[in-house]
């Protein structure tokens, strides 16, 4: 009986990974296949090899400046989305505000979480308009952070509560002031949190499609999903290989990103403080 569970379980397992992966596969497949092998039946496994789909986005359809774009903001927004958000954590687990004003504010930014983006969109477009923004990577950075930092805040307040106080006090009691404590101390603690929640954040500012068609009016400053937008019209739709070597360009600069941060995620599993 325990042979045919296990026998089952992986059973499972490997249609789940298939599943999974196949997409992933296909795409690839598609984009090194030269067009006559589309026409037709395409068969599972690819029987010619072609690098020109990938130098027509390039060439062509200008995603190495939008890759470049997509790199700017997201990084910056998740650089300051960090920075204001991993302080404003560590602020709401230690309760250090008094609580008729926590409330309100976790509510607020609890609110700003659950809203759909497309409710900002109108205000955040006022204001940009009347700064004379539009046009600039500045509203989609700043949109960009009105996603991230309410998650992150979120995400990281209960890894800054599951760290123990007493650490924190030993610490003072030494002489380290509270600087020292929250960034020699708790920050290598909560390293695991801070690069999972990075992760997610870059992922959905990369991804992010619905700000870029509203602030960004120039192609110059198009970012990976406007590119890759422009790429499903009638025209394009039939050039398999075109799109989906944009989805596999697309795809690169974020697995970079996630087996950088899974790098320093372990090394912050690791890397704690220990006080004896």
């Amino acid at each position: 009986m325990k042979r045919i569970y296990a026998v089952l379980k992986y059973l499972v397992l490997a249609v789940v990974l298939i599943w999974t992966i196949f997409p992933i596969y296909w795409m690839f497949s598609l984009a090194i296949r030269d067009n006559e092998e589309m026409m037709g039946m395409v068969s599972l496994l690819p029987h010619s090899f072609t690098l020109v789909h990938i130098q027509e986005l390039f060439t062509e359809k200008g995603v190495g400046m939008a890759i470049i774009n997509s790199l700017e903001v997201a990084a910056a927004s998740l650089v300051i989305a960090l920075l204001c958000g991993i302080p404003c954590a560590y602020i709401f687990s230690r309760k250090r505000i008094k609580y008729r004003m926590r409330t309100p504010m976790m509510g607020w930014v609890l609110l700003i979480r659950v809203l759909p983006p497309i409710a900002f969109a109108i205000p955040l477009y006022t204001m940009m308009n009347y700064l004379g923004l539009i046009g600039t990577k500045i509203p989609i950075i700043l949109s960009h952070i009105l996603l991230n930092m309410p998650f992150i805040i979120w995400f990281l307040i209960s890894f800054f509560a599951g760290t123990p106080v007493d650490i924190e006090e030993s610490a003072r009691v030494d002489g380290a002031g509270n600087w020292i404590v929250f960034s020699k101390i708790i920050l290598p603690l909560v390293a695991p949190g801070i690069a999972a929640v990075a992760i997610l954040s870059f992922m959905t500012s990369w991804n992010e499609y619905l700000y870029g068609v509203i602030f960004v009016q120039d192609p110059q400053e198009f970012t990976i999903p406007l590119v890759l937008s422009t790429m499903n019209s009638e025209q394009e739709l039939t050039q398999w290989g075109t799109v989906a070597a944009g989805g596999v360009m697309s795809l690169i600069p974020i697995i970079i990103f996630v087996i950088f941060a899974q790098d320093y995620l372990i090394s912050g599993l690791s890397g704690g403080a220990v006080k004896e």
